[in-house]
């Protein structure tokens, strides 16, 4: 759920722009386990959209079994209910509907979108896979070959997609936010059945549950079927993982992850930023657009427009319950290495000097509200929302003033959010993909120098011999 963060508000900023465009009427339900129901109906279609989130997620992954929930989920889908791989999947495509399992740092997630005549199949396939998956020792062993080999298949091909786990592991080191909810090649290898039994056991229950269910039912009916169904099932065995906040790094550092011979570098930059309950959410929004969020930001214009360095560079500001990192991150050849990370650091500096001007601000409301397409029309887009504030621990104010705070947003307070969440160029933490043997002496002067192997098994510094 986390990946909603700044780039749903971008989308979110557009709907509420409207005066009449608000979230739906819905009724929230806790049940006596704790089950949390969140219900609407919305009848324009013949469907329904469940979004069910259970808390937990990566965070809860056993110190050095990275990738235990995101395993998890990936197996629960593959046989539930007395139902094997192929009966399951049988189930769901025989009606036309969707149902999928997912992991992210603070929940795993079911989504699933049937019509609304196979509501009953809908709650029974849900319930099964949250309730009473098989986890079959078969199903792990397909699935943990899958992830490694998408692992190794990406640092051969496209380093570029595993530039996150590297750079979360350096900038938080042993906080839960290190942990790549992916897993490591090493990680997952290590990864047994009882390891998601245990997971399972400690992590799912009543009281975790979240359920959000959106379109062509009856509300009555639903929250007497899925009180049925979840309303006693029984609390999970373990504690809620309590996540601290994360510090911000001071003094520049680097991590090198050496892929030799490589003709482009991977670079990435930043520092922690702020959660999701940061106060100035739409001043940082529209400074993120135009810094960094869009086609035409300061960061794409001139290190591709202008020098011609690269074809791609984005800001991104990942918000979650606690600080997620605020970055930049582009490519370029071996070459113009430094050339290219010096250029993004003068736009960063650019962007907290002088800020965003009149034309600046008009162009990134004028955006945000020119990109919001129906993204919270549909059943499944509202069930997810819905879900996505309960998990969270925010009240439906976060959608429906948005539009209004991002009208009153003013240049002065868009400098402020600035200075608050971009980290100064002096506190930058760094990770390069690339041909150290090439690049090693250049970029040590952006701190002190760590270096690993891309073939290492493990996102993280190997320990000294």
């Amino acid at each position: 759920m986390r990946r909603v963060l700044l780039g749903v508000l971008t989308l979110l900023a557009s709907a509420a722009w409207s005066d009449d465009i608000t979230l739906p009427d819905y009724e929230r339900v806790v049940l006596e386990n704790g089950t949390v129901l969140l219900l609407s109906e919305k009848h324009e279609v013949p469907l329904i959209g469940l979004r069910a989130e259970v808390r937990g997620g990566s965070v809860a992954d056993p110190v050095g079994k990275a990738g235990v929930a995101e395993l998890l989920a990936s197996v629960m889908q593959k046989g539930a209910g007395g139902r094997d791989a192929a009966a399951f999947a049988s189930a769901t495509a025989n009606v036309g509907g969707r149902l999928t399992v997912s992991a992210d740092v603070d929940s795993i997630s079911v989504a699933a979108e049937f019509l609304s005549r196979d509501a009953e199949l809908m709650i029974e396939l849900v319930s099964d896979v949250l309730q009473e998956p098989t986890l079959a020792a078969d199903e792990l062993e397909k699935e943990q070959a899958r992830a490694i080999g998408l692992i190794k298949a990406a640092k051969d091909g496209d380093p570029n997609a595993l530039m996150a786990n590297y750079a979360y592991a350096f900038i938080f080191g042993d906080h839960p936010y290190g942990r790549p909810t992916s897993g490591s090649e090493m990680s997952l290898a290590d990864v047994s059945r009882d390891d998601l039994l245990t997971y399972y056991s400690e992590n799912f229950g009543g009281d975790r549950l979240i359920i959000s269910v959106v379109g062509d039912f009856d509300t009555a009916a639903m929250k007497a079927r899925l009180t049925a169904e979840f309303g006693s099932w029984e609390p999970a065995a373990g504690a809620l993982e309590e996540v601290p906040a994360p510090p911000k790094a001071t003094g520049g550092r680097v991590l090198l992850i050496d892929k030799p011979g490589a003709t482009q570098s991977y670079f990435w930059f930043g520092n922690v930023g702020v959660a999701l309950d940061y106060p100035r959410r739409a001043e940082l929004n529209l400074a993120n657009t135009v810094f960094g969020a869009r086609f035409t930001s300061m960061l794409v214009t001139e290190l591709r427009v202008n020098a011609g360095l690269t074809y791609r560079a984005r800001s991104v500001v990942d918000q979650r319950t606690q600080p997620g990192p605020v970055t930049v991150r582009s490519f370029t050849e071996t070459s113009t290495t430094v050339e290219a990370i010096d250029l993004a650091i003068s736009v960063l500096r650019r962007l907290q000097d002088k800020g965003l001007d009149d034309d600046m601000m008009v162009s990134a409301r004028n955006y945000i509200m020119g990109q919001f397409p129906p993204r919270l029309e549909t059943a499944s887009s509202l069930a997810r929302m819905l879900a996505f504030l309960e998990l969270n621990g925010l009240d439906r104010s976060y959608i429906d003033e948005y539009g209004s705070e991002l009208q009153a947003a003013a240049a002065e307070s868009v400098a402020l959010a600035i200075s608050e969440v971009y980290p100064q160029p002096d506190d930058l933490v760094f990770v390069i993909i690339g041909d150290a043997a090439t690049i090693r002496d250049e970029v040590a002067k952006y701190g002190e120098v760590t270096e690993m192997s891309i073939t290492e098994p493990s996102f993280r510094v190997p320990p000294a011999d």
